[in-house]
C-alpha cells in the first residue's frame, strides 16, 4: 500500500508545480536542453533528457495532468464535460460578438435510450455511448467544442467561421444524425437507435449572454424531441415564445399551488349493482383569478417540469383525507377516495412512511385511501424505490388501483406483484361501446381476466346511460364518468351525494349478464 506523500513532499509540490507546469518553463525547456549540451557536452544532454522526466514525476505533474484530464473530460467518450463545454461557448459567443465570424451550438439526444440500457444492460449503452461521441468528432473539425451533457446528451459549438447560415446547419444538424443513426455492431448484433437535434445560431441568441445561447439549443431540441423522434428543429421567435410562456406557466403554476388556487375536485364512482357510492376521485383543478379554469392537461406537465408533482400530491391527499373526515362527520357513507401518483412522487424514500403518519392524524384506516398508478408505471421498468413503495402501500393497507387500464400493456405477473386491488379501464375501451361490438368484446376479455385474477373492475368514461348499462350486464363492478357526475368542487359533493341517494329510491335496478 503506497504511504502518502511527507508533509516537506506535500509543501514542494503544492510550490513547486505551478512553477513547473507554468508556460514560462514549459517555453525554456528547448533552451535548458541545448545548454545542457553547450556546458557538458552528450553526457549533460543525456543527464538533463533522464533527469527533467524524474523531476516532474518526483513532483507529480503527471498524475496531475492526469487528474486534470478526468475533471475536465468524459470518462466514456473522452469528450468535454459541461463545465470545459461552457468555457469554450462562452469564448466563441465573445469572438462571434461582432458578427464577423459565425456560429452555432446544438444539442443532440439520443431518443429512448433508457430502452437500450434496460434491454441491453449498462455496458451495450456505454458502448453506444462512447461510438456515438466518435463519429461526431468523425464530422467535425479539431476547433470545435464538443461535449457530453448528459446520459445521452451530446453539445456541439463550432468554432467561428466566415460563412454559416440556417440552411448550412440544417445540413450539418443532417450529418450529425445520419453518423448518429448508423447501426452499432455489438457481439453480432446491430443496434439501432434515433437522434433528435436542436440548434441556434448566434446570431438568433434571445439575449445577450453565452448561456441564453445554450439554453436557446436546448429549448430547440426539446421543441424536436416533441415531434420526434429522429427530428431537427431550428430556434426560433417562436420557440421563444413557447419557452417563454411556458416558464411563466411554471412560476404561475408554483404561486398558485402554494396560495391555494389549484383545489381538489372530487368525481363520483358508483357500483353497478347497487347504484351507492363507492368512492371519489381526487382531480386537481387551477382556478386562475383571470383565466378562470385551466385543464390539467396544461398546467400538470408545468408543474413536472418545475418538479412540483410530489407537492401537488400532498396537498390532494390532505385535502381527500380531510373530505373523507367531513363526510364521515355529516353521516354520509363514502367508503374511500382515490388520489394519483406518479412516478417520481413513488421514488420518495420516505412515502410509505408519511402516508402513514397521514392516516393516523386523521384517524382513518388504510384502506379508505386508494393509490392510482398509470399503467405506464408498471410498464416503464420501474426502479427498486417505485417497486418498494407500491408494495409497501399495498402491505400497509391501501388499495392499488392500476389507472388507464389498456393502455400501457401491463403484464398479468406486474399486476400480481405490485398487489393492485382494481383495474381501472381506460375511456378509450368505453367510448361508444354499446353500439360497437369490437369496443365489447374488449371489454368483456378484460372483466373476464380481471374475474379471474379475483380483482374489482371500474370503467372510466362513462357518459351514456347506454355505456353505464352495457358494463353493468358485462359485469364491471363500478362506473365512473359525466354521466354520473362531473368532477366537483368538495362543498358541492355534498348536495351531490343527497340527490343521487333521492334518486336511487326509485331508479330500477340493472341486473347483470347471465352466464
Amino acid at each position: 500500500m503506497p504511504q502518502p506523500p511527507s508533509g516537506l513532499h506535500s509543501r514542494l509540490q503544492k510550490h513547486v508545480l505551478p512553477i513547473l507546469l507554468g508556460p514560462p518553463v514549459l517555453a525554456f525547456l528547448p533552451a535548458l536542453t541545448l545548454g545542457a549540451f553547450w556546458l557538458g557536452g552528450e553526457f549533460a544532454l543525456i543527464l538533463t533528457s533522464l533527469g527533467l522526466p524524474l523531476v516532474f514525476a518526483f513532483f507529480g505533474a503527471f498524475e496531475y495532468w492526469r487528474r486534470s484530464q478526468a475533471g475536465t473530460h468524459d470518462a466514456i467518450t473522452g469528450l468535454l464535460l459541461r463545465p470545459g463545454f461552457e468555457e469554450a461557448v462562452e469564448k466563441t459567443f465573445d469572438r462571434t460578438a461582432d458578427g464577423n465570424l459565425r456560429s452555432a451550438c446544438f444539442m443532440l439526444e439520443i431518443d429512448e435510450f433508457r430502452e437500450i440500457a434496460d434491454r441491453h444492460g449498462q455496458a451495450a449503452s456505454d458502448t453506444v455511448i462512447s461510438r456515438t461521441g466518435d463519429r461526431i468528432l468523425s464530422v467535425l473539425r479539431d476547433s470545435d467544442a464538443v461535449a457530453r451533457v448528459g446520459d445521452s446528451r451530446f453539445a456541439v459549438c463550432l468554432s467561428g467561421v466566415n460563412q454559416l447560415d440556417l440552411e448550412l446547419c440544417i445540413q450539418m444538424a443532417g450529418r450529425l444524425q445520419s453518423v448518429i443513426e448508423e447501426p452499432v455492431s455489438l457481439d453480432g448484433l446491430s443496434l439501432y437507435q434515433s437522434c433528435s437535434v436542436g440548434f441556434c445560431l448566434r446570431n438568433r441568441t434571445p439575449g445577450r449572454a453565452w448561456n441564453e445561447w445554450v439554453e436557446a439549443a436546448s429549448a430547440a431540441l426539446i421543441e424536436a424531441q416533441k415531434n420526434g423522434p429522429s427530428c431537427i428543429r431550428a430556434y426560433s421567435a417562436e420557440i421563444h415564445r413557447q419557452t417563454k410562456a411556458r416558464g411563466d406557466l411554471r412560476e404561475e403554476a408554483a404561486n398558485a399551488l402554494e396560495n391555494g388556487q389549484i383545489q381538489p375536485w372530487f368525481q363520483p364512482q358508483i357500483s353497478t349493482d347497487t347504484g351507492k357510492v363507492t368512492g371519489f376521485e381526487v382531480l386537481a383543478r387551477w382556478a386562475h383569478p383571470i383565466h378562470g379554469l385551466i385543464p390539467p392537461d396544461v398546467f400538470l406537465p408545468a408543474m413536472e417540469e418545475a418538479h412540483l408533482l410530489e407537492r401537488l400530491s400532498q396537498v390532494m391527499m390532505y385535502h381527500a383525507m380531510t373530505a373523507l373526515k367531513a363526510w364521515d362527520n355529516a353521516g354520509y357513507d363514502v367508503p374511500r377516495v382515490g388520489v394519483n401518483f406518479a412516478t417520481d412522487e413513488l421514488r420518495n424514500p420516505g412515502l410509505v412512511d408519511k402516508i402513514r403518519w397521514e392516516l393516523d392524524r386523521f384517524e382513518l384506516s388504510p384502506d379508505r385511501l386508494a393509490i392510482e398508478i398509470l399503467e405506464t408505471v408498471m410498464t416503464d421498468n420501474p426502479d427498486d424505490m417505485v417497486t418498494r413503495n407500491i408494495i409497501g402501500l399495498s402491505k400497509l393497507g391501501c388499495r392499488i388501483d392500476l389507472d388507464d387500464f389498456g393502455t400501457g400493456h401491463a403484464s398479468i405477473a406486474s399486476i400480481r406483484r405490485f398487489k393492485v386491488s382494481r383495474i381501472k379501464i381506460d375511456r378509450s375501451f368505453v367510448t361508444k361501446a354499446d353500439r360497437d361490438p369490437e369496443q365489447q368484446r374488449l371489454i368483456g376479455a378484460v372483466l373476464t381476466m380481471a374475474e379471474r385474477l379475483d380483482l374489482e373492475t371500474l370503467a372510466e368514461g362513462v357518459e351514456t346511460v347506454g355505456e353505464h348499462a352495457l358494463l353493468a350486464q358485462l359485469g364491471c363492478d363500478h362506473v365512473q364518468g359525466f354521466g354520473i357526475g362531473r368532477p366537483m368542487p368538495f362543498d358541492q359533493t355534498v348536495d351531490w351525494i343527497t340527490a343521487h341517494q333521492a334518486k336511487l329510491q326509485d331508479a330500477p335496478k340493472i341486473g347483470r349478464q347471465l352466464g
